[in-house]
């Protein structure tokens, strides 16, 4: 597996959810601040580092054949418990850990975003932020197929849109979100809490849109 550079918009913080997007040999390309408190360290610290570091080694073997899996298109999402490691003795947790593929205009995968609640929250630790009527229906089907790793021209037969239609309703989104490529926007998404975390296939919630 060879690494591609990934440019992500820094993600909000999100109380009770950490969040990092991981290049196809595991290492984190960027997170957001819960990611960071919750095993006490930077940007610089944890960005470049590979994400087995920061799980036991008890479940590194089984995690990356599942990642392995995803990377080649056998899966598209899974979701298993792991042991994570955070800052300190004696500070190792269990939590679910929620991996997705993104991928681009091509079926390949571009990035691993991965979700899991922090130490000490209740499972299926919520989202919350302001909800805005943000998205057209035909938006939120484009990025729900997004985040479910569908390609563009696959995605414009099941919605019946020619794939120059599809792009366009990219690129508005890819504005509305202020972001710059699908892996951002699909992590965008979720920090804002517009796709709902634990639930496959992707889902928006209906609080935003039109």
């Amino acid at each position: 597996m060879t690494g591609s550079p990934l440019l992500l918009s820094p993600a909000p913080a999100v109380p009770g959810l950490c969040m990092a997007s991981l290049d196809k040999t595991l290492t984190i390309q960027q997170a957001n601040q819960e990611f960071f408190r919750q095993f006490n360290g930077s940007s610089e610290d944890l960005c470049g580092r590979n994400f087995r570091d920061v799980v036991h080694p008890s479940v590194q073997q089984p995690l990356v054949r599942q990642f392995s899996n995803l990377l080649e298109g056998k899966h598209q999402r899974f979701v298993t418990p792991v042991i994570a490691v955070g800052p300190g003795e004696g500070s190792a947790f269990t939590v679910p850990l929620t991996a997705v593929a993104v991928r681009g205009g091509l079926p390949d995968t571009t990035a691993i975003l991965v979700m899991m609640p922090s130490a000490g929250e209740a499972e299926g630790a919520q989202v919350v932020t302001k909800r805005k009527k943000i998205l057209s229906a035909m938006d939120a089907r484009i990025l729900e197929g997004i985040a479910a790793g569908v390609s563009t021209v696959p995605l414009a037969a099941r919605l019946y849109l020619s794939r120059q239609g599809v792009e366009y309703h990219v690129t508005c989104l890819l504005r509305k979100l202020k972001v710059p490529n699908r892996a951002a926007l699909v992590s965008r998404a979720y920090s804002m809490g517009v796709l709902k975390v634990g639930t496959w296939p992707p889902e928006v919630v209906d609080d935003f849109v039109k």
